[in-house]
């Protein structure tokens, strides 16, 4: 995601880092590995674009482990304005289960190889019960310095959401929010954010899977780093498969 205070989107992927509609990371019900690929019409991190407004061809490589230990790597196309061509995630963490109560800790280093000063790293952790999960992101190590850069350490990050498939049809929808507070925003609270997004998503057997997605941000125009239509309710669409 980009972190200057210029133009810039979880997760995710964290669903993006940990944002749902971001990331995704490999099951850890047995040793394997797998990767993935996908075609966004607009990439999302956090509510905020990283394509202004553009599609983006993403995809990853995950090893998951049957202890709950899982690595892997995300890299996605971006287009900050500023000759920055691309996203690569590396990140390592272990979930598991206490009964029917998920968990899922770890590391996640977001890398801009082209671009200047915008790479951070976070810790993770999140609680999952059916179809709810929720977490948050702690900004450990960061590339941005000043008294007033947004996106440096101590930032934080809140979600949570629901994605319920709909029986045996291969529909399924989601609702999740998220809050970003910023640590060198802290007397302020200008920069500091909640957004929101709802899906439809359709699995097409050896196709992959296909979503509908509507992004919203409560960004002002305030903001010089935000997109100047972060406030505006987006649609965006979806495919992805993995191997």
């Amino acid at each position: 995601m980009k972190k200057t205070l210029i133009a810039t989107s979880l997760a995710t992927a964290m669903a993006s880092a940990v944002s749902l509609s971001a990331l995704t990371l490999p099951s850890v019900a047995a040793a394997e590995v797998s990767a993935n690929v996908g075609v966004v019409s607009n990439y999302f991190f956090r509510g905020v674009t990283q394509t202004d407004d553009g599609a983006a061809v993403q995809g990853g490589l995950d090893y998951g482990h049957d202890s709950g230990f899982y690595a892997g790597t995300w890299a996605s196309t971006v287009d900050f304005g500023d000759g920055t061509s691309y996203e690569l995630d590396l990140y390592a963490g272990y979930g598991g289960s206490f009964g029917d109560l998920g968990y899922d800790v770890g590391y996640i280093y977001y890398a801009y190889p082209d671009g200047d000063d915008l790479d951070f790293g976070e810790i993770y952790g999140s609680l999952s019960y059916s179809y709810l999960t929720a977490g948050l992101a702690y900004t450990v190590n960061s590339q941005a310095s000043g008294d007033d850069a947004a996106f440096d350490t101590g930032d934080l990050y809140y979600y949570a959401g629901v994605d319920v498939p709909f029986g045996d049809s291969g529909y399924s929808g989601s609702l999740y929010y998220g809050y970003y507070t910023f640590e060198n925003d802290s007397s302020t609270n200008e920069l500091d954010y909640g957004h929101w997004s709802a899906g439809l998503s359709k699995d097409v057997g050896d196709f992959g899977s296909v979503g509908f997605n509507l992004e919203m941000a409560d960004i002002s125009g305030d903001h010089a780093w935000a997109d100047s239509n972060s406030d505006d309710l987006k649609l965006w669409i979806s495919w992805s498969k993995s191997f």
